[in-house]
């Protein structure tokens, strides 16, 4: 009976609809933008008497966890596995050659001059160059 069968097609074809709009309701992924562009960086870290590396002022340790380093670079001492920038177990570098890039950024880095004190640039650059 014809009849009959509008309704059973009029509901599979209300069913389908729905589960398609579930379907791809799901299917959004995560649409953060580019995975290279590295995240902005939180505020920095606060001077004070932290035990840190600068003679108690600052922590290089703090430093970069509060600046985000290890959003990006990966870092055993940190406990960190950031894929942008370079990993830091992997790197040599003086602590000048940490301040001049923490300081000035280069390649995909920002630069954090305007963002962390001279204390902090050096805290954290003892921090890695030192591990």
């Amino acid at each position: 009976m014809p009849g009959g069968r509008v309704p059973l097609v009029r509901r599979a074809a209300t069913l389908t609809a729905l589960l398609l709009g579930l379907a791809l309701a799901g299917c959004g992924g995560d649409d953060d933008g580019d995975e290279a562009t590295p995240p902005p960086p939180p505020p920095p870290a606060e001077t004070g008497d932290t035990g840190g590396d600068t003679g108690g002022e600052t922590s290089g340790e703090a430093v970069f966890a509060s600046a985000g380093c290890g959003s990006c670079h990966t870092f055993t001492p940190a406990g960190s596995s950031g894929t942008i920038g370079p990993n830091l177990d992997e790197t040599s570098v003086s602590v000048e050659q940490a301040e001049e890039q923490v300081r000035n950024g280069g390649g995909a880095m920002p630069p954090f001059g305007d963002e962390l004190s001279d204390a902090e640039i050096t805290a954290v650059a003892e921090y890695v160059a030192g591990n």
